[in-house]
């Protein structure tokens, strides 16, 4: 028996001690310990907004969209395009299109109430195993077995995990929750992640402050940066592509909405050709005298992207001719870049 799986209540008494002085100050949450029930609404919408995305750039979203939509009836609301366009620059775009299905089904379905087990969450569009575990653990103290990266960053050291990741999920997964319980599980959960966050880092993690340093089996063999154990990464796909700036002399820039489905399904971005391994012939999307204004970089999570920005003046066309301005709020990061780089090469 490992000294984790022997000692498991002193060492969630050790972390959640820890978590009592040391927890983070974030806007969706309740302080530790707190009787107050953590509102599912604000607990859900940070948990999507934080898949894939750090908590620094993540928070001004959330304190925008909690402004603007109080409550996920408000969120329900909405119109697909706004909400598009308030969730630009966050990124992973079918997330947004998920969070409002899922809204729609907690007011259309369950009068605007979230349920309160993990099964019933689990149950609602666009929410996944980690999300329905976090929401049932942080607004509703049930005992469940919350698990992102930072955890497994600190089950794998804990239990010094040999298995390489990915393929070692589901045994971290398992072994987590030997040490999921009844007591205090929200704080347990946001403990564990903190931990990950703040001491228990990807490099240099910081042992000396870890507070339950003494059940680790990677500190206990010297080498804690080990884990968690990682497979060798394929080679990222390289893609290039051709994106159009046109300006009608007006400061203002032709968008169009990109198709529903795909990536950056139902957002708006700048005029583009397809995007393949060589640059593709592509025709402009409209008759004007194009001049080159060189190429962005991108990585996207699958490939990486060199994007081709090819800047005119003209009007008319079929366009959503918006201000350059509000563009560069509205746009992904993709197509913002683009645009600056179009915008640069083409002073008016």
């Amino acid at each position: 028996m490992t000294a984790v799986a022997s000692h498991a209540p002193e060492l969630r008494t050790a972390l959640l001690d820890w978590y009592d002085s040391h927890a983070r100050s974030l806007p969706w949450r309740a302080p530790p310990g707190s009787t107050a029930r953590t509102d599912p609404y604000r607990v859900w919408l940070s948990e999507v907004m934080l898949q894939q995305t750090t908590v620094p750039h993540a928070t001004p979203y959330f304190e925008r969209f909690t402004a603007r939509w109080p409550t996920v009836v408000n969120l329900a609301a909405v119109e697909d395009s706004d909400l598009m366009a308030a969730w630009a620059g966050l990124g992973y775009y079918a997330r947004a299109r998920n969070l409002l299905a899922c809204a729609r089904a907690v007011a259309n379905d369950h009068g605007g109430v979230f349920p309160d087990t993990e099964a019933a969450l689990l149950a609602l569009p666009g929410v996944g195993a980690y999300t329905a575990a976090a929401v049932a653990a942080i607004a509703f103290d049930r005992p469940a077995n919350v698990v992102d990266g930072n955890v497994e960053r600190v089950v794998s050291r804990l239990f010094a995990v040999q298995t390489p990741l990915p393929a070692a999920r589901p045994e971290l997964k398992r072994l987590a929750a030997t040490l999921v319980a009844d007591d205090r599980p929200g704080d347990w959960a946001q403990a564990l992640m903190d931990l990950g966050s703040t001491v228990c880092r990807p490099k240099s993690p910081l042992c000396l402050m870890c507070p339950i340093s003494g059940f680790c089996a990677a500190r206990a063999e010297g080498q804690p940066d080990r884990y968690p154990v990682k497979a060798a990464k394929a080679a990222r796909p390289h893609r290039q592509g051709i994106a159009w700036v046109l300006r009608d002399g007006q400061g203002r820039v032709a968008l169009v909405r990109r198709p529903d489905k795909g990536l950056l399904g139902g957002m708006v971005g700048l005029p583009t050709s397809d995007w393949a391994e060589e640059v593709p012939d592509a025709t402009p999307p409209a008759g004007a005298d194009w001049a080159d204004a060189g190429a962005i970089e991108h990585v996207f999570t699958h490939f990486s992207l060199t994007l081709g920005v090819r800047v005119a003046q003209g009007s008319g066309g079929d366009f959503l001719w918006t201000p350059e301005a509000e563009a560069l709020n509205a746009l992904p990061t993709v197509f913002a870049k683009a645009l600056v780089r179009g915008l640069e090469s083409s002073p008016e």
